[in-house]
């Protein structure tokens, strides 16, 4: 089996307005939209499917779950700061400043407005 795609598919409360986040300031574009769905993707990331909370297409166990508890984490080669402070200046709450863990992960995390936590990380170079 050979994979074509990685997606990951979040129930939320506001599609619109996840759907906003992702494009305004992630980079994604809408592939397919209808009332309580979007499929959003960026060529160099994993798609990203929005359902509604409490949507029909979903088994009657998962139509009332919503995402938490699972961090979106994006590996970046460089930028970090630049895009930290980017997106503090387009009024992004940034729910984790910046910081280098000991181990070399330098890292910051932001929130959506469906409460979908989005981190980035770069690998600190310690030669």
């Amino acid at each position: 089996m050979q994979f074509t795609a990685s997606t990951v598919s979040l129930t939320i409360d506001d599609v619109a307005a996840s759907q906003e986040f992702f494009t305004t300031h992630l980079g994604y574009t809408v592939q397919q939209a209808a009332e309580g769905f979007a499929s959003l993707s960026r060529a160099d990331a994993f798609d990203v499917v929005l359902l509604t909370r409490g949507i029909e297409v979903l088994p009657p166990e998962q139509r009332d779950q919503r995402a938490g508890g699972l961090i979106l984490a994006y590996t970046v080669a460089d930028g970090l700061d630049e895009e930290e402070a980017r997106l503090r200046a387009a009024g992004v709450p940034i729910t984790m400043p910046l910081r280098e863990e000991p181990w070399g992960e330098r890292l910051f995390q932001v929130t959506d407005p469906n409460g979908v936590i989005v981190q980035f990380v770069q690998w600190a170079d310690h030669n």
